[in-house]
């Protein structure tokens, strides 16, 4: 069969979850799409993978032997995958960059011109990634490197120097009682609904709760959003409020959402990133150096 690294992503879920509704709602498909797609599959390798039941899905011998062989195959197909794209962009005198929200704020704009008079005849092209990948790209080799929030998931997997820390700050509706006040004690906020990142980013989501900052009070969340434009709707409705980078107040500004001075959390702190097999590559060594000449 022809390779199809979604379809044997969407049965290593089947497998790992045990039923297809659960299975259907992590893989964002229908759970009549999925059930046909693990069909083909098992009609293209001739063998039943799985023991169906009102229970659930069950792995056969076949099943659990294919199961235990898909990480290590689809962790080398992303791997082909990275190395293709990034020498595709070399070949082109591309560097594909990342980032997350304002990525390193002023200072970003800086930094590419500061590479572009460092290599001369390069190009970089930027790309904002949703909330919902706090790793800017690296994760799915999107990009080459990346501007990204400390901490985000999986971070200890890449290369990571960190260049500047700034204060979080409050957003809250403008219509809030708490708007009122220029500065906020973080523990007046607790109880108040957050607008949060989807739970799939883990620790990223965890960091802007403040989760570890709330004297083991769990969180409300009020809302959940995975870009900046629907995080402000939620937060201008009155959903709920959330943390942010003080420059938000500046990249983020909006009617109807006011930023406030918040003490009691520590900082949020910006880095950049890139991957371990490109460490050794001289044009995103000079993007690192580019970074750390710019904010230093």
């Amino acid at each position: 069969m022809d390779f199809d690294s979604r379809l044997l992503r969407q049965f290593a879920a089947v497998a790992e979850e045990g039923n297809l509704t659960a299975a259907a709602e992590l893989t964002r498909v229908s759970q009549p799409a999925l059930t046909k797609r693990m069909r083909r599959l098992e009609d293209v390798l001739g063998v039943p993978l799985f023991v169906r039941s009102h229970s659930g899905m069950a792995l056969t011998g076949a099943g659990r032997a294919l199961a235990d062989r898909v990480p290590a195959l689809l962790a080398a197909w992303d791997r082909v995958m990275r190395e293709t794209r990034a020498e595709a962009r070399r070949s082109g005198r591309v560097l594909r960059v990342g980032f997350v929200a304002s990525g390193a704020n002023e200072a970003t704009q800086r930094i590419v011109a500061e590479f572009a008079g460092r290599r001369p005849g390069w190009r970089v092209d930027t790309f904002q990634a949703p909330w919902s990948d706090p790793s800017a790209g690296l994760a799915s080799g999107e990009v080459d490197a990346a501007l990204v929030r400390l901490p985000f998931p999986g971070a200890d997997a890449w290369c990571v120097r960190e260049l500047f820390a700034e204060p979080r700050c409050v957003a809250l509706a403008a219509t809030h009682p708490l708007a009122a006040r220029d500065v906020i004690a973080f523990e007046e906020l607790w109880d108040e609904p957050f607008v949060a990142a989807p739970p799939e980013t883990g620790e990223w989501r965890d960091y802007w709760l403040a989760t570890g900052e709330r004297d083991g009070r769990a969180p409300r969340i009020g809302a959940v959003t995975a870009q900046p434009e629907e995080w402000q709707n939620a937060i201008a409705n009155g959903y709920g409020i959330a943390l942010a980078p003080e420059s938000a107040s500046r990249f983020y500004a909006r009617p109807g959402i006011a930023y406030r001075k918040l003490t009691g959390v520590s900082p949020s702190r910006v880095g950049v990133a890139w991957p371990p097999h490109r460490d050794g590559d001289p044009v995103v060594r000079d993007f690192v150096r580019c970074c750390l000449a710019t904010v230093f």
